[in-house]
């Protein structure tokens, strides 16, 4: 409401259409102010000037002697119809030369009375030599300009105009003045009002456009066809637009990756601590076993050979598995920081997977284990050949420390359209739903005594997402009634 308030009462187009109106009164007032102070001297000094003209075509006709001639009668006579002056001109003989036909005849007596200095009138000294007097006088109740004098050639001569009321013609012109100047100046302040508004509508729509910049939209563009100075502010403006736009789209940006890098950083941090709480808790039991076992050794607690070798078998089998617990540690924290490099190839995933199968033959005739895998032909697939080996032996080893059940261990590979999914089942107990969500959680554990009774880490599964989530491949588990199956997809070569 302010901002509209302070358009409305300050607008450039209101501000316009009173500078102009103020002029125009100002104009008018001015020539109405000069009419009452010049127009009359002005008038005077016209008249006096057309007296002054035919003089000189007398006094040049007396001097040439050609007064008596059709030529200087003519002249006057234009003289007199032009300017509507009466004239009488005499000799030294008081013989008539010229007489204008608008009443010449009446100023022979007023020349004589003024040759003989008989006339006795209140008069105005104009102009005065010592050939002539011009003078305003009134005569019969109107006033006239008057000339006389006697030439040096002898020649007499009067003339004169008559002077309309000077100062009744100034209120005329002075009214006259004034109507035509309101009429003026009102359709003057409408004509710059509709001008002033196509002035400022363009700049109604630059403040329209900064508005919406000052909220951060960038949206609108100015488009003008003036090719003005106004249209350059407007092109100008629009250039300002697109660099914020273009400055706050680089900084929300740069602010996005920022909280992203502390966001990083805090998970790094929450991921340090439970690493740290984690491999403390790992490692503190199988710690304490080979502490306690070397302690009994080195007080000779039972010299038994057999006891002795026990203990010893139980010290190397700890320190073997706290190995393995590094070294997958290790290799977890390669895959999660991206400092290992994944090296995509091409190769032979039924190869692959058969290989493994036999070299773990041992593993699984051991446990009782019956492991199923179809003949399939060669099926070529994009990866990392020893990441993905990686993945199928933390499956593998998993299904074979929770098979149960029947005891079978059964493989699969399906080939869909533009991938390649292997599935690993083991028969045995299903894992609880509350603990399928957690599975890929490092250090976690669903069975806590029978992960520590094969020497589990529950690191491995933590690979395998890793490992998978770092070629952008879908891995999952799923539970059956009478088992569990692991599966993860790769491009179809």
């Amino acid at each position: 409401m302010h901002g509209t308030g302070f358009h409305m009462k300050h607008s450039i187009r209101r501000q316009f259409a009173l500078i102009f109106i103020g002029l125009m009164m100002a104009a008018v007032f001015l020539c109405w102010f000069i009419n009452i102070m010049f127009l009359e001297e002005y008038y005077i000094r016209s008249k006096t000037d057309v007296i002054m003209a035919a003089y000189e075509s007398i006094r040049q006709a007396a001097n040439s002697d050609t007064y008596n001639t059709d030529e200087f009668k003519e002249e006057l006579d234009d003289i007199c119809g032009v300017y509507n002056i009466t004239i009488y001109v005499m000799d030294m003989n008081s013989q008539v030369r010229y007489v204008s036909v608008n009443g010449g005849e009446e100023l022979e007596k007023r020349l004589m009375a003024y040759l003989f200095g008989i006339l006795s009138e209140t008069v105005k000294v104009i102009r005065e030599d010592d050939e002539y007097v011009v003078q305003k006088v009134r005569a019969g109740g109107d006033e006239y300009l008057e000339m006389y004098g006697r030439l040096n050639s002898g020649i007499s001569f009067i003339m004169r105009t008559p002077v309309e009321s000077i100062r009744e013609s100034v209120k005329v012109a002075n009214r006259f003045l004034a109507y035509i100047g309101v009429l003026a100046t009102m359709a003057g302040g409408v004509i710059i009002w509709f001008i002033a508004g196509k002035i400022t509508k363009p700049i109604l729509e630059l403040n329209r456009i900064s508005e919406k910049m000052v909220h951060l939209d960038f949206e609108a563009k100015y488009a003008g066809g003036a090719h003005n100075e106004i249209d350059l502010l407007g092109e100008n403006i629009n250039k300002l637009s697109a660099s914020l736009e273009r400055s706050i789209s680089e900084l929300k940006t740069a602010n996005n990756e920022l909280q992203k890098d502390i966001e990083k950083k805090n998970e790094i941090d929450e991921m340090r601590k439970e690493f740290l709480a984690n491999v403390s808790h790992e490692l503190k039991t199988p710690i304490a076993l080979i502490q306690g076992y070397a302690e009994g050794l080195s007080e000779g607690i039972n010299d038994d050979p057999e006891s002795q070798k026990f203990y010893c078998e139980v010290i190397v089998d700890e320190a073997s598995k706290m190995n393995q617990m590094v070294q997958k540690l290790l290799t977890l924290n390669q895959l999660e920081f991206g400092n290992d490099v994944v090296n995509m190839e091409r190769f032979d995933l039924t190869a692959l997977v058969k290989n493994y199968v036999q070299s773990a033959e041992i593993l699984t005739k051991q446990n009782g284990i019956e492991v199923r895998m179809e003949e399939y032909e060669p099926i070529y697939v994009w990866g990392d050949e020893y990441k993905v080996e990686e993945v199928v032996m933390n499956y593998f080893s998993n299904a074979v420390n929770h098979c149960g059940g029947e005891k079978k261990i059964i493989i699969k590979l399906n080939q869909e359209e533009n991938h390649v999914r292997v599935d690993v089942f083991n028969t045995g107990t299903p894992i609880p739903e509350e603990s399928i969500s957690h599975l890929w959680e490092k250090f976690y554990k669903v069975d806590k005594a029978r992960t520590r009774e094969y020497g589990g880490s529950g690191v491995g599964l933590s690979i395998v997402k890793a490992i998978m989530e770092s070629m952008n491949r879908k891995y999952g588990v799923e539970n059956y009634t009478n088992g569990v199956l692991f599966w993860f997809e790769l491009e179809k070569a």
